[in-house]
């Protein structure tokens, strides 16, 4: 008998043949691996597709040549719900950005979570002082974002998620090896960004600027008679003198021949020499005190509460998580009436009063009360309506000829007080938030990407305890019961 027709041959074809099997269907799940792990796909079926970036952030991140850390705080032993959804969703867009960068040899975004109360070394080297923000690092570059940025809201509550607008505009400004110079203006009393004072030093704000990438410095236009050539933002914080008109002629040269950022924080009841400069840009600081009638807009420590901001890029987070800010005494500001026709200049009323508040102008006097036609009331031509501002933004915008768009000229941010930026007021966020805006604003900072915010969609299910009865009923007894049933049909079906 031959070989082949042996009970042993077959015994032999038969191993073979399950080996075979084996090595192919090792073989199989290794090649789907492989393919898997260097050249996956990734189909975004959500409904708004909240796991895809879009073509303009991964424009970015194609010609992105630094690494960047993006470093999401957490706490395991949280128990607020909401802050844990954001977490989850937040790490699930930065999960995107590392995949995005995943393929290339430089520019790669990695993801890092800390607890820093469990990793309390790591968080101090970093810089991280508090939960729920998140830190975009490259090189020596540092932006912190807190949480309540990645999303837009409206009556305090979340109504959707504009994570990838911030997370990116981040990543530009770290990946940026750039910074930004930021004078201080010394030589009439100001206030001074060394100073650790309550009352007069900015030296906390002087540090989150620092934190932000952004150099400071200070300069005294009377003794070096010119604004750097590396000056991207000049600050006039509260002068207690006025400017001569030589120092006048500096900073309108600035503003208008190189399209220069000034931000000025006037203090009340102070001359200080720049009307001229206002006029140009179609500003006034009037020389009145606000006034405040109504105390639900006045805090007990005589603070004036300004909770009225109109939509600007440095008004509008303030907007979305109903921020208001603190300020003491106060002047109103306002854009000039009787300006020059001037299309190349925009102005707008960002921060204001109450329309119970009127500009004393007597406010030397011991009369505290409003005069018609004498005092200042609410601006019926500017929005937000019937109010007096205590913040105002001018641009200057010129169109070209014959093209499509317009060359941004000079920003000038105009405030009429100045210590809510100091060392003991600029802790309240909203304080906070509006002096780094306004900064922000003025050194193009304020990257406005073409990412819409996603909606943030909600479902409830809303069970008695009759129906969650029911519930419980149908997935423990009649689902696995139907199951039981057709098994027994089958089976009998087969055995007959």
């Amino acid at each position: 008998m031959a070989f082949r027709q042996t009970f042993a041959f077959a015994r032999w074809m038969r191993t073979i043949n399950l080996v075979l099997q084996a090595v192919l269907l090792l073989t199989l799940f290794g090649g789907l691996n492989y393919l898997a792990r260097n050249h996956g796909w990734r189909w975004d079926l959500t409904n708004h597709l909240r796991y895809t970036l879009s073509e303009e952030t991964q424009a970015y991140l194609r010609s992105l040549d630094q690494p960047v850390r993006l470093i999401i705080t957490t706490n395991v032993n949280n128990s607020d719900a909401d802050a844990n959804q954001a977490f989850r969703d937040i790490r699930g867009l930065l999960r995107e950005y590392a995949n995005a960068t995943a393929a290339k040899r430089t520019g790669r975004v990695t993801v890092e979570e800390i607890d820093i109360y469990r990793d309390q070394r790591t968080a101090d080297a970093l810089g991280i002082t508090e939960p729920n923000v998140v830190l975009a690092r490259c090189n020596d570059r540092s932006k912190f974002i807190p949480w309540s940025d990645f999303y837009e809201t409206r009556e305090r509550l979340a109504v959707a998620f504009r994570g990838e607008q911030v997370v990116t505009s981040a990543i530009l400004s770290v990946s940026n090896p750039e910074r930004p110079k930021i004078y201080f203006l010394a030589g009439h009393g100001e206030m001074r960004p060394s100073d650790v004072d309550a009352g007069r030093g900015l030296s906390v704000f002087a540090d989150e600027l620092r934190l932000r990438n952004l150099q400071v410095d200070t300069i005294d236009l009377s003794q070096s008679r010119a604004v750097p050539d590396d000056a991207n933002l000049v600050i006039i914080a509260a002068p207690q003198g006025p400017f001569d008109a030589m120092e006048v002629e500096l900073l309108r040269r600035y503003l208008s021949e190189r399209a220069g950022r000034v931000l000025i924080l006037l203090a009340p009841a102070n001359r200080h020499g720049l009307d001229d400069l206002l006029f140009d840009w179609g500003l006034v600081a009037d020389d009145v005190i606000v006034l405040e009638p109504d105390p639900a807009h006045v805090t007990e420590g005589g603070e004036l509460r300004i909770s009225a901001f109109a939509p600007h890029p440095i008004t509008q987070t303030l907007i979305d998580n109903q921020f208001a800010a603190f300020f003491g005494l106060t002047r109103v500001v306002r854009p000039d009436p009787g300006r020059p026709l001037d299309n190349a200049l925009r102005l707008e009323v960002l921060a204001a009063t109450s329309p119970t508040a009127w500009g004393e102008q007597d406010y030397r006097g011991t009369n505290v009360t409003y005069n018609a036609g004498i005092d200042l009331k609410g601006l019926a031509g500017f929005e937000p309506r019937n109010r007096l501002g205590v913040a105002v933004a001018s641009e200057r915008v010129t169109p070209p000829k014959d093209l499509p768009f317009s060359v941004r000229g000079g920003r000038l941010v105009l405030f009429g007080n100045a210590d809510f930026a100091a060392n003991a007021r600029i802790v309240a966020p909203g304080n906070l938030t509006l002096a780094l805006n306004a900064v922000e604003w003025c050194v193009d900072r304020d990257i406005q990407l073409n990412t819409k915010p996603r909606p943030i969609e909600r479902y409830q299910i809303n069970l008695s305890k009759a129906d969650l009865s029911k519930l419980r009923i149908s997935l423990l007894v009649v689902l696995p019961g139907l199951a039981a049933m057709f098994g027994i049909i089958v089976y009998w079906t087969r055995r007959s």
